[in-house]
């Protein structure tokens, strides 16, 4: 299991990208230290998988470069990105799962899939 990922977003638009890693089941946590709390903020699933959504003046968003999660209820979470406005585009399928790309607010690429290989 990958304990975290660390993602570089714009400051002003970090409520945003807390809101949308929810609709991807993650859920808000505090940080140990308070001063992880001045400049980032947090989010885990409930395997405990972390995203650091770390804050700063100008991110560097990667083109490519994205974090793949495995949704439970893939079909749900699919319709809540689109129904939330962000453009959810189907992609082909690996392992036979079916797999999705979004941008997150700040740019980020992520793929949600239904499950994970094997």
């Amino acid at each position: 299991m990958i304990h975290h990922v660390g993602l570089e977003v714009p400051t002003a638009s970090a409520d945003a990208e807390v809101a949308f890693w929810a609709l991807l089941g993650f859920r808000e946590v505090t940080p140990p230290d308070p001063s992880l709390a001045e400049r980032s903020r947090w989010v885990q699933s409930r395997d405990g998988s972390q995203i650091h959504l770390l804050t700063v003046a100008a991110p560097v968003v990667p083109v490519t470069g994205h974090v793949a999660v495995v949704a439970a209820a893939y079909d749900d979470t699919v319709a809540a990105l689109r129904a939330a406005g962000h453009e959810a585009a189907p992609r082909r399928e690996y392992w036979d799962a079916p797999r999705t790309q979004v941008r997150s607010p700040a740019g980020h690429l992520v793929e949600l899939t239904a499950r994970p290989p094997g």
